[in-house]
């Protein structure tokens, strides 16, 4: 088989990989890729996965699908290309973690450092349309990214992170007995102030993966991308 992410995920998600409804997912891509602006570009699809190898994976946050506009997408969840300008759910990130851990925010998006730690910043759909929210949604993807979802509850002593009512709705796919699920509006402004804001979600995180006899997460970002 093909390796398409180079790591233990191929193998975890072989049957996925193979499915018909990823065949079609390939279709559909290919056609979108060639007719319309997509982000993230293509190699950039399974960064994520690339990052942070199934074995390594010690905490997910879970996000919807990629940033819509230019410079923006590339791969990971809530984080953006170095240069970007911080978009606003981060920018409410970097405040709770400011609040949480009195960790000064960086000048930069780029959560790259984060991922290479075992944190798995996992879209549940892994590409957009330009300016087009939601666009690929119901086109494939979600079937590959619930099999990892389930596929590291299986395994357990994983932290989840389930920002808003999106996020929240996949935890039925998480044995809460062999992982801990952390769950709290999402950061985007909308919701921010309805109990996003001191929801300490990354001391939480550190606490469980202590617990877990993991080692804690280093969340300050290096000021240089």
């Amino acid at each position: 088989m093909k390796q398409l992410i180079g790591n233990d995920w191929d193998q975890v998600l072989k049957s996925s990989f193979e499915s018909e409804s990823y065949q079609e997912l390939r279709g559909f891509l290919k056609s979108e890729y060639s007719q319309q602006v997509i982000y993230p570009e293509m190699h950039h699809i399974y960064e994520a996965f690339k990052l942070t190898p199934f074995n390594k994976t010690k905490v997910v946050i879970l996000g919807q699908d990629p940033y819509h506009n230019p410079n923006q997408a590339h791969g990971l969840s809530f984080s953006v290309l170095p240069g970007s300008k911080l978009p606003p759910s981060l920018k409410n990130i970097y405040k709770e973690l400011k609040e949480d851990l009195g960790i000064e925010p960086v000048n930069h998006g780029y959560l790259k450092s984060w991922a290479d730690q075992g944190v798995l910043m996992l879209n549940t759909v892994l590409t957009v349309q330009y300016h087009q929210p939601n666009s690929h949604a119901g086109k494939g993807w979600e079937q590959l990214t619930d099999a990892a979802i389930k596929a590291l509850s299986n395994r357990g002593d994983v932290v989840f992170i389930l920002w808003g009512a999106y996020a929240q709705k996949k935890s039925k796919l998480i044995d809460s007995t062999k992982n801990v699920m952390i769950k709290s509006p999402h950061p985007s402004p909308l919701s921010a102030y309805r109990g996003f804001f001191g929801s300490k979600p990354f001391s939480q995180i550190n606490v469980a993966l202590e617990q877990f006899g993991e080692a804690p997460i280093n969340w300050q970002l290096p000021e240089t991308p």
